[in-house]
């Protein structure tokens, strides 16, 4: 009699990650677009005025800037796979803290361990993310980003829906971080594990260099300019065209829409025309449409203009992700240390144009960073 015995069973790279990379940045966008829905309640809470705030958002970017060392010794130890499980679980720890935190300086070291945190785990998933590309040799990074903008929203209307029913912040987070860590658990089992370490340069910060300088500047120039819009395009609409509260927000809605459309499909025109083409045209397409915005009519023109900055601007970063950790993990936390070193720029250069020159002027010089994003992406050759 022939007996059978039955084997685990053993699932390819490929499959495994099909649906965990995914899922994971899912997850992502849906943690830092629930952490940015409650920022108005988390403010009232421990009644910070509005430059206060300004410090405690400029914490969040000043822990991404910081994180190199952290993502090197991960990488460096455990490799990319149990870096993101590790960093995952304390961005979901960091997240409850930030509900809970009391006072101001409590709550401005809980954003400045969300930065840090939230940049370790956004490395490790695009070291995964790329690492599955090179494997496979089909691009995906741009899809996985687009899932990533969908979470973000996800997370922005869970949390408007929150506070609509007077839930605290604290209470939202706690009521969160159970499931989503249980998903990151799941979404971490299913993926290859292979955990080889990567091989790191003991440095606490380090600046990309020779060709990766370009895709360094294109990160720093491109998180400028999506900071900016992010924290000003609203205030751009309510002062210059005397948008209401409502109408206000929908200049970033647009924005972030048209950049998650145009995500889902950017793997599929990369493969047609290469990233260096569609970033440097996007670019130009985003420097239009804020030129357009400026000197539009009304705000409700005008949201054309900032539709199409998010339609430009939706490429950048995969692409540019994608080149970056083609060179290796640690290339690619170089150049994402040097793009986020840019969201800490971006928003309080606009705020001083603004201030001395006009919101007009402001919105232009946003449009004039796209320029010069396009040119750039025009001599990076590592953009493929």
């Amino acid at each position: 009699m022939q007996t059978t015995v039955s084997t685990p069973r053993s699932f390819s790279l490929p499959q495994t990650q099909q649906l965990a990379l995914p899922v994971l940045f899912a997850l992502f966008g849906l943690i830092m677009g629930s952490w940015a829905g409650r920022i108005p309640a988390l403010a009232e809470r421990v009644q910070v005025s509005h430059s206060a705030l300004s410090m405690v958002l400029l914490c969040g970017g000043l822990g991404a800037v910081v994180s190199y060392p952290i993502s090197s010794f991960l990488m460096g130890r455990f490799g990319a796979r149990k870096a993101l499980l590790i960093s995952g679980m304390a961005l979901l720890c960091v997240l409850v803290s930030i509900g809970m935190a009391p006072t101001v300086p409590r709550l401005m070291l809980s954003v400045l361990m969300l930065g840090i945190t939230a940049s370790t785990f956004n490395v490790a998933i695009n070291s995964s993310a790329t690492k599955r590309e090179k494997l496979t040799g089909k691009s995906e990074l741009s899809m996985l980003h687009g899932l990533c903008c969908a979470g973000g929203l996800a997370g922005a209307t869970l949390g408007s829906l929150m506070a609509s029913m007077k839930i605290a912040p604290a209470t939202h987070f706690l009521m969160l971080a159970g499931p989503l860590a249980m998903v990151l658990w799941g979404a971490y089992s299913m993926m290859d594990a292979d955990d080889s370490v990567e091989k790191v340069e003991k440095k606490s910060f380090s600046l990309p260099r020779g060709p990766l300088a370009l895709l360094g500047l294109l990160g720093f120039l491109g998180s400028m300019s999506e900071g900016s819009i992010a924290d000003w395009s609203g205030v751009f609409l309510k002062e210059h065209f005397g948008a209401s509260d409502g109408l206000a927000p929908l200049a970033l809605s647009a924005f972030s829409v048209m950049m998650l459309l145009s995500r889902l499909v950017g793997d599929k025109l990369k493969v047609r025309f290469g990233a260096q083409r569609l970033v440097t045209l996007g670019a130009m397409v985003s420097a239009s449409g804020l030129f357009f915005a400026v000197v539009a009519p009304n705000a409700y023109v005008a949201l054309g203009g900032f539709a199409a900055a998010g339609l430009g601007m939706s490429l950048l970063f995969p692409f540019v992700f994608s080149a970056a950790g083609a060179q290796g993990p640690m290339a690619l936390a170089a150049v994402a240390s040097m793009a986020y070193s840019g969201s800490l720029v971006g928003p309080p250069v606009i705020g001083a144009v603004a201030h001395f020159v006009g919101m007009q002027a402001a919105i232009a010089y946003v449009g004039g960073l796209s320029l010069v994003i396009a040119l750039v992406a025009s001599r990076t050759r590592l953009l493929k």
